[in-house]
């Protein structure tokens, strides 16, 4: 109104923009911005920047940030006898000898791991997939290295 009060054409009248919360992403956006985005998320980006990263494919066993060992659990409750049955890039296959029911499964898990690698069983932590056949695994105090070297001489040829 005022706008037009004074003269302006519409052309020059001052746009009135209201951002919003946005709530899948947890941020505050504009309609007229639109989506931000963030560097180096896009795998493109990374291939032709020549990333190390972007061709680098994760095994099942890697390092995470405090250094602590992470190995990928592909979990066979039920089996006969606890035995690790393959490594492959999705995970390490474990065959458990503990029905899957009330976490015995995982607390048979742990113990198995733990004795495998030779450490301590407060040394092995369930990290993710509690109720799940995929589960993620912590051990500390030993090396990408001698985790994968101690799992693949335990794996059948």
């Amino acid at each position: 109104m005022l706008a037009r009060n004074l003269g302006v054409t519409q052309s020059y009248r001052p746009l009135l923009v209201c951002n919003f919360f946005h709530i899948n992403t947890a941020s505050w956006r504009s309609p007229i911005m639109g989506k931000k985005k963030t560097k180096g998320n896009d795998p493109k980006e990374k291939a032709a920047a020549g990333s190390s990263e972007a061709g680098k494919v994760e095994g099942p066993i890697t390092c995470n940030k405090s250094g602590n060992v992470v190995i990928r659990i592909l979990a066979k409750p039920g089996a006969k006898d606890n035995g690790i049955t393959d490594v492959s890039p999705e995970g390490v296959g474990v065959q458990i000898a503990a029905p899957p029911t009330d976490g015995e499964a995982n607390a048979e898990l742990v113990k198995f791991l733990a004795s495998s690698i030779g450490v301590r069983k407060s040394d092995v932590s369930l990290e993710r997939g509690s109720r799940s056949r995929q589960k993620t695994v912590t051990v500390s105090g030993t090396t990408v290295d001698d985790v994968d070297k101690i799992l693949r001489g335990l794996c059948p040829k």
